[in-house]
């Protein structure tokens, strides 16, 4: 069975097409800067990674790309589009609707379309490459895979917020989680490294990029994590502030007469590496002005992993302990730098980092000395095949 996977930001379009009876990816590649100038679109057909510039204007026009790269004379890992058997979609949220990934029809879409201001820059791209497939390639199975769905396992007390309940019965304010497409990879994947069923496992797990979130999992079911409504709360990120007082909003807004979309882009946009260091939002960048002694660059260092070891503290307390921890996504995976720091000061807990191991940069791995009760590991996240595979699951015996 061959899928398309995609994965739709507000300016990007990611995309695989595997093969999962060979196990094998086809294609990958990302369009980026949908919308602007210089658009591009950046492969690999498994013999090295090609860039074009392309005139991109909006979604449908990025699908049209990377269809027409999937088969094209020669170069195209298929023939025809009729070689492609279904399509799977990221959208990160489907509220409180989903609670798998499901068959996308109208009612499906009608649901994404509610969800959007729960993830306003991720759902309305990914409702625009769910319209652009159902006309480029009508009559293929279209999957929704939704990030929010791992999450709806949360019980009460953890997406419940302190307010008024009315909040919550009126207008579904609580705790939705994100990137739990990646959260139930790892946790699957760390279960198979450790030659053990998920379901006896107690797992914390961190999915580390420019967006960051870490979930709690107990015994293969999601208790908690740390993004909220939407993808803002938890962790300090790249360019998001993460956890803070209410009140600072409010604050601020009063102080220097912002509106609540200027006050959205500030906290979004403007804050978490970016907005400390004044250097970028980049890990890389901020780290090597750290080591060059930039002391904002390394506050945002401080503060970045101090986010994450208060909560892995506390999940570890909700856990009452944990087998393993994972790491994953960009700075998860290869900032040695920020694992060290996050995880300095835990050995009391049974938590103990090897530092040679730490240093190693490529595959999934073990980086905890044999002494440690909890493993510490690294783990490459897959989005792209969980999508694939709970597409396989709905639509491959049709």
């Amino acid at each position: 069975m061959k899928v398309l996977t995609i994965n739709s930001g507000s300016s990007s379009l990611k995309y695989q097409l595997i093969d999962l009876f060979e196990n094998m990816v086809l294609i990958r590649g990302m369009v980026e800067r949908i919308g602007m100038e210089e658009s591009s679109h950046s492969f690999d057909r498994g013999l090295g990674k090609l860039t074009k510039e392309v005139e991109i204007p909006d979604h449908r026009a990025a699908l049209e790309e990377v269809l027409s790269t999937l088969v094209e004379p020669g170069r195209g890992p298929i023939a025809s589009l009729e070689d492609v058997d279904a399509i799977g979609h990221r959208v990160v949220s489907g509220g409180e609707y989903f609670t798998h990934s499901t068959i996308i029809n109208e009612d499906v879409l009608e649901k994404i379309t509610l969800c959007a201001e729960l993830a306003p820059l991720h759902n309305p791209p990914a409702l625009h490459a769910i319209y652009a497939c159902i006309e480029l390639m009508p009559g293929k199975p279209e999957v929704a895979v939704f990030d929010t769905a791992f999450f709806t396992t949360l019980p009460p007390r953890a997406y419940i917020y302190p307010l008024p309940y009315e909040y919550y019965t009126d207008y579904k304010i609580r705790k939705y989680g994100a990137h739990g497409i990646s959260h139930r990879y790892i946790a699957l994947r760390a279960a198979a490294m450790l030659e053990a069923d998920v379901r006896d496992l107690r797992l914390i797990t961190c999915h580390i990029g420019s967006g960051a979130s870490i979930a709690a999992i107990d015994h293969g079911v999601a208790v908690d994590t740390t993004m909220g409504l939407t993808p803002l709360d938890g962790l300090m990120m790249g360019t998001r502030c993460g956890t803070i007082d209410p009140a600072v909003v409010t604050t601020i807004q009063t102080r220097l007469g912002y509106s609540p979309e200027e006050m959205n882009i500030i906290m979004n946009q403007k804050s978490g590496l970016l907005g400390v260091s004044g250097i970028s939002s980049d890990m890389r960048a901020v780290v090597e002005a750290a080591k060059a002694g930039n002391e904002r660059a390394i506050l945002a260092c401080e503060l970045y992993a101090y986010f994450i070891k208060r909560y892995i503290g506390q999940y570890y307390a909700v856990l009452g302990g944990a087998d393993a921890i994972i790491f994953t996504a960009g700075v998860g995976e290869n900032s040695d730098y920020i694992r060290n720091a996050c995880l300095a000061g835990l050995e009391p807990l049974g938590i103990v980092l090897d530092q040679q191991k730490n240093r190693i940069r490529t595959g999934e791995r073990i980086i905890s000395e044999d002494r440690s009760r909890t493993k510490i590991m690294v783990i490459p996240t897959n989005e792209e095949l969980m999508i694939a595979r709970d597409v396989e699951r709905l639509v491959g015996g049709n």
